[in-house]
């Protein structure tokens, strides 16, 4: 079965719109694997604006599935993980600026750099993922870095499913397979909601972890978390 990891960055910006500590990040995450998660996943980034780097650190002693932590590797970040140790760190090339990640590593022009910061973090026993697109050359050249595992940016195929197009299924298919013939573990996210999930995994080989954040916490407002995290995990059988 796919491994669903929850995003909790979301309870981190509601938080903070506040101030204070309600919702408490730490115990939204310890709740989410009492309902069945099988990972958390964060996303500090440099201006704190929803998970801060002090949560990170806190989230470290009680999250006892798998501890995933997504960023961009600038130096701050990079001493962060090496800190905290997670079970995964997935490699995002986002902007400081942006709002939310909105493409993958162009694993060719960055080859060099990303094979010594995946070396950094295997050689301290963290397994590494780096964000792609679905294009081929980008999983040969994730490859050619060394990584572990790679996590397919999904957003156009969730938009593009949403218009009824099953079609836009193809290039994560002969991504999926393409990195399963090179050895990659498969990851996932961006946008995967309850309406496109159980789709996507039905129809790519090998994928071993998905992490939703956005869509889930949302769905969550009418259905309820552990409700919805039982969902997900049918939909991922």
């Amino acid at each position: 079965m796919t491994k669903l990891s929850v995003n909790i960055n979301k309870i981190a910006t509601l938080r903070n719109s506040r101030g204070g500590d309600v919702p408490n990040v730490v115990e939204f995450a310890k709740d989410v694997q009492r309902f069945g998660a099988e990972g958390v996943t964060i996303h500090p980034r440099p201006d704190e604006r929803h998970i801060r780097y002090q949560d990170a650190r806190d989230l470290k002693s009680v999250v006892y599935t798998e501890y995933n932590i997504e960023g961009n590797p600038v130096e701050s970040f990079l001493k962060l993980v090496l800190e905290v140790k997670p079970t995964q760190v997935t490699l995002v090339p986002d902007a400081e600026d942006a709002i939310t990640s909105n493409a993958g590593w162009d694993t060719i022009k960055h080859k060099d750099f990303l094979v010594d910061v995946i070396k950094e973090f295997q050689n301290n026993g963290i397994r590494t993922s780096i964000f792609v697109d679905p294009v081929l050359e980008q999983i040969e050249g994730a490859k050619a870095t060394g990584t572990d595992r790679i996590e397919l940016y999904t957003e156009a195929f969730a938009h593009q499913y949403g218009l009824g197009n099953e079609g836009a299924i193809k290039p994560y298919i002969e991504s999926a397979e393409l990195a399963n013939n090179l050895g990659l573990g498969i990851n996932a996210g961006h946008d995967l909601s309850l309406d496109n999930t159980a789709f996507f995994k039905q129809n790519i080989p090998g994928l071993l972890e998905v992490s939703i954040g956005h869509a889930l916490i949302a769905e969550s407002l009418y259905l309820g978390v552990e409700n919805v995290i039982q969902m997900y995990l049918r939909k991922l059988k």
